[in-house]
């Protein structure tokens, strides 16, 4: 199981970013996907997840509002679309399959992909 998240980079507060979440030799749309981060000298955070049987999405309360997780199971794709980014948000964002829930838990996943880092700074 190979994940390969992309699309970070250095945007401005009140800016957007696009992650992108790949998989190699399987299907993502079987997966439950989950989005955290882990900013310098912190643990990693859950901010999203999808769930592969009914779609459902889950959201830290720290990005709802702002940040959208969506499937593209055509591209074998799992996307995170973050709107006004704050400097906050600077982590480095990591991809991962595993169980979706409202607790969107670093412990209930278990592959992870290669992290992109994310800097919201002017």
């Amino acid at each position: 199981v190979q994940l390969q998240a992309s699309g970070g980079g250095l945007v401005q507060p009140g800016g957007s970013l696009r992650l992108s979440c790949a998989a190699s030799e399987f299907t993502l749309d079987y997966y439950d996907i989950g989005w955290f981060r882990q900013a310098p000298g912190k643990e990693h955070e859950g901010v999203s997840c999808i769930s592969s049987s009914d779609g459902s999405t889950y959201y830290a309360d720290s990005v709802k509002g702002r940040f959208t997780i969506s499937r593209d199971n055509a591209k074998n794709t799992v996307y995170l679309q973050m709107n006004s980014l704050k400097p906050v948000d600077t982590a480095v964002y990591y991809c991962a399959t595993g169980v979706c829930d409202s607790t969107v838990v670093p412990g209930l996943y278990d592959y992870w992909g290669q992290g992109t880092q994310v800097t919201v700074s002017s």
